[in-house]
């Protein structure tokens, strides 16, 4: 179908309109958005298609969507920018911030092994039951708890609900305040950008509604794994990856989902808050060089397969992770194996590369296979991106 997509390029960087527009008529999206920096000037900010699934609200400049684990990158930033203040240790035990985290085995394990998904704590022991997410102090108090699924820092296991806890409950014992107010009041919130974890009721009537894939089914998980695949019952982690019920779209779509703060899974924005995010941490601003470097320094992955992602989505099973990032072995990210980002269990993903100075973002409705590289809708616009940059 013809979709009008909205917005401008900078001259040189019509390839990346050309892509957008494909992933229109070609790849299936409903509503979408994309932005790219370049020495922190914005040379793509695109947008179009609908809002919602009956095409009765057009994506505007400003529509705000659920980008699921592309959340990630936010929270894991305010803890970095909380441990270049001093004020959190990287090796320090997490029982340091939070006393009750020692019990079940957990007094020696590091703040570093939340961030790069080797504590264990994938999910509590118990499914907590409906709703659950919704509750702050339910779920950090079962997860302080719970004794680890595997010895800690033996192996990587995608912490894909638990991250948003486990982090965003250390960045609120130091700093005092909910991870989300900490991310709109020290990061976003400066620079202008349309990011939040626990969207305000004023800001939920820009929010854009999650579709299924096409033909696919009309429920998602809020941001972790992708639904199960052939041979989970049989897997000894089967009941961790289930821990958390799945959340049909239509309660992904309400307002207590968005209003929550669920850190690594609900964050609601705009692809050009994503890349303004971005633009400062690849343009050297926002965190000490050091820091970025410590941030994107390999800890899991690689010849190490992921524990949890090896019986959801195989294909990325073998992803390497930073402190609280995805790293770009893949290519999804361009050329620079140093760049540095998240992506979302939708299709959602966004990065930082600092060589290049270039920061990206994209954001859409339309349910894709995401993280686990099935998803080719970004990949084709961060390839126009950088086929631009070369011939410039």
């Amino acid at each position: 179908m013809s979709v009008r997509v909205h917005g401008s390029c900078a001259p040189g960087f019509e390839r990346v309109r050309e892509e957008f527009e494909r992933n229109f008529t070609e790849r299936g999206d409903l509503g979408a958005a994309v932005a790219a920096t370049v020495d922190g000037t914005c040379v793509v900010d695109l947008w179009g298609g609908d809002a919602d699934r009956t095409g009765t609200r057009p994506w505007k400049r400003d529509t705000l969507v659920n980008v699921y684990s592309t959340t990630k990158g936010m929270t894991a930033l305010c803890a970095h920018l909380l441990v270049e203040r001093g004020e959190l240790d990287l090796d320090a035990p997490v029982a340091r911030y939070w006393p009750r985290f020692a019990a079940a085995g957990k007094a020696d394990i590091p703040v570093r092994w939340l961030l790069s998904h080797r504590s264990g704590l994938i999910a509590p022991r118990e499914p907590l039951g409906p709703g659950a997410v919704y509750d702050w102090e339910k779920v950090t108090g079962a997860l302080a708890d719970t004794a680890p699924w595997w010895r800690p820092g033996t192996a990587q296991g995608y912490h894909a609900v638990t991250f948003g806890f486990l982090v965003g409950e250390l960045v609120r014992r130091v700093s005092g305040v909910s991870l989300g107010t900490f991310l709109r009041s020290e990061v976003t919130g400066p620079l202008g950008a349309d990011v939040f974890v626990g969207t305000p009721e004023s800001e939920q009537g820009r929010c854009a509604d999650m579709a299924p894939t096409l033909g696919g089914s009309r429920r998602a998980l809020g941001g972790a794994p992708a639904p199960p695949v052939g041979g989970l019952d049989e897997h000894p982690l089967a009941p961790a990856t289930l821990a958390f019920d799945y959340l049909p779209l239509d309660d992904v779509n309400g307002a207590a989902y968005r209003g929550a703060e669920i850190p690594a899974t609900n964050g609601h924005a705009t692809a050009r808050g994503l890349a303004a995010v971005y633009g400062v941490l690849a343009g050297g601003g926002l965190l000490a060089a050091e820091t970025v470097e410590r941030l994107r320094t390999p800890h899991s992955g690689g010849d190490e397969p992921d524990l949890v992602l090896r019986v959801v989505t195989p294909l990325a099973e073998r992803w390497p992770w930073g402190l609280g990032y995805m790293l770009n072995q893949y290519g999804q990210a361009g050329p620079n194996p140093r760049a540095f980002g998240h992506g979302g269990l939708g299709g959602s993903y966004a990065f930082a590369d600092p060589e290049n100075r270039v920061s990206y973002a994209y954001t859409m409705n339309r349910v894709g296979a995401g993280t686990s590289g099935e998803d080719l809708r970004s990949v084709h616009l961060v390839g126009a991106l950088y086929r631009a940059l070369r011939e410039k």
